[in-house]
């Protein structure tokens, strides 16, 4: 996959580190037998940033490789590509 532009790559990474940073703490949590809720809590946060990192994810693959596909007359393989993924989440 190829990030177009640039800042697509950097803001999926800072997302990615701060799901990090919550799964970390999630783990430290568990091993200090804290409260259920609090770690239930932390772990939605976690969720949360994965969401927003799948979200630019794709964002940026519709308005990048999607986009590319359906000038170039390949548009039905796009969306079908697109729809797939969705199709496994489910």
């Amino acid at each position: 996959m190829s990030y177009k532009p640039k800042d697509s790559k950097e803001r999926v990474l800072h997302r990615l580190k701060i799901a990090r940073g919550h799964l970390n703490k999630v783990i430290s949590m568990i091993e200090s037998d804290e409260y259920c809720i609090d770690v239930l809590t932390q772990s939605q946060a976690v969720q949360k940033a994965i969401i927003e990192t799948d979200n630019l994810i794709l964002e940026n693959h519709l308005k990048s490789c999607v986009s590319d596909s359906i000038k170039n007359g390949n548009s039905e393989e796009a969306i079908a590509e697109v729809m797939n993924i969705f199709k496994k989440s489910n």
